[in-house]
């Protein structure tokens, strides 16, 4: 690639990774100031029993994984979980997105679609999404930075 292609790439890719960083975390913040909600979002959808205080709990560790994945941390992982996660919420919603205009249709849930996509080309694209801390301190142990 040459160098302008591979500048814009790397601006991209973090303007990208931090656009989701804010899309999931407004999600986990959700689980820990209004846990009633996320418990029965819980139930509704993946058909989980989930306490109140252990939503809290939750939306902590979503929090550790999201800051991971903003800061470009642990790339292979951190992407990949933040994919997984967001297709399981894709995937639990699928009668929304089949009914479309019909009874119990949300259109607002297709902006999902786009989203986990994004997931994706994050995750393929990670070694090029070089503005990022796990680059940072591999240069430093390198001698580089």
């Amino acid at each position: 690639m040459t160098d302008h292609i591979e500048t814009a790439a790397r601006r991209a890719l973090f303007i990208q990774r931090i656009a989701l960083a804010l899309f999931l975390a407004v999600w986990a913040v959700d689980k820990i100031v209004r846990p009633v909600h996320a418990s029965g979002v819980f139930a509704h959808f993946y058909g989980i029993d989930l306490a109140q205080e252990m939503s809290i709990w939750v939306g902590i560790a979503e929090l550790v994984l999201i800051a991971a994945f903003a800061l470009g941390l642990w790339k292979r992982w951190s992407y990949l979980l933040v994919f997984l996660f967001h297709l399981v919420s894709v995937v639990s919603s699928w009668k929304i997105y089949l009914a479309l205009y019909g009874e119990g249709g949300n259109l607002l849930f297709w902006a999902a679609i786009p989203v986990l996509a994004a997931f994706w080309v994050q995750y393929a694209l990670r070694d090029l999404d070089t503005l990022a801390l796990d680059d940072h301190l591999a240069d430093r142990a390198a001698g580089r930075a």
